[in-house]
């Protein structure tokens, strides 16, 4: 069996250029623009996207949740506030954003302060999840450790049966972070690693400046 090494994986992009005289003024629009692009291509998870988080002693961590709302004030995910992520943000109100395309050779970076959206804008995304999504959301002591997975499906049942009938009210420890980008990159993977990179940074006097960085 022939065995692969991994420093020679590696595959060659061709996609389209991302030019500053085809780019808008406003980093918002063209994320716009590449998400359905993203959509239309059938991107597995779209709108999955790495949070990039710090600890209050400087620890930095990481992991995948799916974007759930855009807007000109930022993008917005949900999250138990009692967890890594959510204790993180709340202690050190920061976190970067990490979208990766693949099949259109493209991510998108995105760093800036966060805050917690108002209970009203939580309730109602709460109201549209799958039941089984809700429970869970009650169920799980997020980041926390449990004795086993049967534990978890215990809680799942005893659940069930409280709220049978019922509708499941959100948890007041469950909710969303909306983070106000102040810096926005755009890489567009290009021939011979010559690839194409466009960061927005927001002016203090507003709009944005936009510049071309290296590859």
């Amino acid at each position: 069996m022939q065995k692969t090494s991994i420093a020679h994986l590696r595959r060659e992009y061709s996609h389209r250029a991302l030019l500053e005289k085809n780019s808008p003024r406003n980093p918002l629009t063209l994320f716009q623009k590449w998400f359905k692009e993203a959509l239309k291509a059938q991107a597995l998870d779209a709108n999955a996207v790495a949070v990039a988080t710090v600890s209050p002693t400087g620890k930095p961590s990481s992991r995948m949740v799916l974007l759930k709302g855009l807007d000109q004030q930022g993008f917005v995910f949900f999250t138990n506030y009692q967890s890594q992520k959510g204790k993180d943000m709340t202690r050190r109100p920061v976190a970067s954003l990490l979208f990766f395309w693949p099949q259109l050779s493209r991510q998108v970076r995105v760093d800036g302060r966060v805050a917690k959206i108002s209970s009203r804008e939580s309730e109602n995304y709460f109201r549209t999840r799958p039941r089984g999504a809700q429970l869970s959301a009650w169920a799980s002591d997020q980041s926390e450790a449990v004795p086993d997975r049967e534990f978890l499906e215990n809680r799942i049942k005893a659940l069930e049966e409280k709220y049978k009938g019922k509708t499941v009210p959100r948890p007041p420890h469950w909710g969303g972070f909306r983070l106000s980008p102040s810096s926005v990159e755009f890489w567009q993977g290009r021939v011979n690693r010559l690839h194409d990179r466009l960061r927005y940074q927001r002016k203090s006097q507003g709009g944005w400046r936009r510049e071309r960085l290296a590859p």
